[in-house]
């Protein structure tokens, strides 16, 4: 099953060359190349390390939540594990990152139902994050509310239903006649006693602050990106757009909204007066030290797993480990 999480990987890299390659084409590859020798390169270093604040503050997120349901880790295992989930930042919804919870039973044997939650809290604070700093924006510069304002009402609706014991168990009950449902009925309610925890009140508000953060630091550094593009866009925009448009590929269910997110990025910045090439160029950079960025950390996170604790294999949710 690894190997076909590896496959999709390969195949998500191969879509995002002929998507990148047709906006390229269509908007004019000599101009997309004059743009891209212009930009100052001296500037990546800066860049990729903002997008590593990212994930270093994610990190953070992740040991707060793994103690919050008693998982004990060492550190240097609990790194390698997050670390090695950022190699799905491309499956949908970054929900392929549920790969961490597989690892964490590889390492000590805890419960992939117990750990899972973790990764739909991640994706929750992360949804509630983008959700307020594109709100703020949206109001401000009256751009996407109504779209904005649905995906928080969702969001807000679900964390309802997950804080109101008797009301999820109520839901539950209604799906019990379901022969799945009624199979998995221990690991449903294992998953839940850990998702009350991770997402109660005083967890919800602190990693939400803390996602706000770490996100900050790629909006900041999508700003970096478009000063080099003698536009006017100022950093309020800039953390607004890169919010909106994130949402909106991760909504997509697309891997890594591939296609929607650079779309939405290029838009926003034609309507804001950059001209064609210079957008496409700013997208695929912002993109190039954001997502690919992630998945290649990962990726060489993974090779450094499988030395220490040996090859990842994934059969029927066991994880086992096969030494090299």
């Amino acid at each position: 099953m690894f190997q076909k999480l590896r496959n999709r990987i390969f195949i998500s890299i191969a879509a995002a060359a002929i998507i990148y390659l047709a906006f390229m084409v269509y908007v004019d590859y000599e101009k997309v190349v004059s743009s891209f020798k212009n930009f100052n390169w001296y500037l990546l270093p800066i860049l990729l390390t903002l997008s590593f604040g990212n994930y270093i503050s994610r990190f953070f997120k992740w040991e707060y939540y793994l103690k919050l349901i008693n998982v004990k880790l060492h550190k240097i295992d609990s790194l390698s594990i997050f670390m090695s989930g950022l190699v799905m930042s491309i499956t949908p919804g970054k929900m392929g990152e549920l790969l961490k919870s597989y690892l964490v039973k590889q390492v000590n044997g805890t419960s992939i139902s117990k750990t899972a939650p973790i990764v739909f809290a991640e994706r929750a604070t992360d949804f509630l994050s983008l959700t307020i700093l594109a709100l703020v924006g949206a109001y401000f510069y009256d751009y996407g509310k109504n779209i904005i304002i649905l995906i928080g009402v969702i969001i807000l609706t679900g964390l309802i239903i997950i804080s109101n014991k008797n009301l999820f168990y109520r839901i539950i009950s209604l799906f019990t006649n379901i022969r799945f449902i009624s199979r998995h009925i221990l690991k449903i309610s294992t998953a839940y006693e850990s998702s009350a925890k991770l997402l109660s009140l005083t967890p919800l508000l602190l990693m939400t602050l803390l996602s706000i953060i770490s996100w900050g630091f790629e909006c900041f550094g999508y700003y970096l990106i478009l000063t080099n593009f003698q536009t006017q866009i100022d950093i309020f925009w800039a953390f607004f757009s890169y919010s909106f448009a994130t949402i909106v590929g991760a909504l997509s269910m697309l891997p890594g909204g591939l296609g929607v997110t650079e779309g939405s990025l290029t838009l926003m910045l034609v309507q804001k007066g950059l001209s064609e090439h210079n957008a496409f160029a700013a997208t695929f950079i912002v993109r190039g030290v954001t997502l690919w960025f992630a998945v290649l950390v990962g990726a060489i996170s993974v090779l450094f797993y499988q030395k220490r604790f040996g090859k990842i294999i994934i059969e029927s949710n066991i994880v086992k480990s096969e030494k090299t």
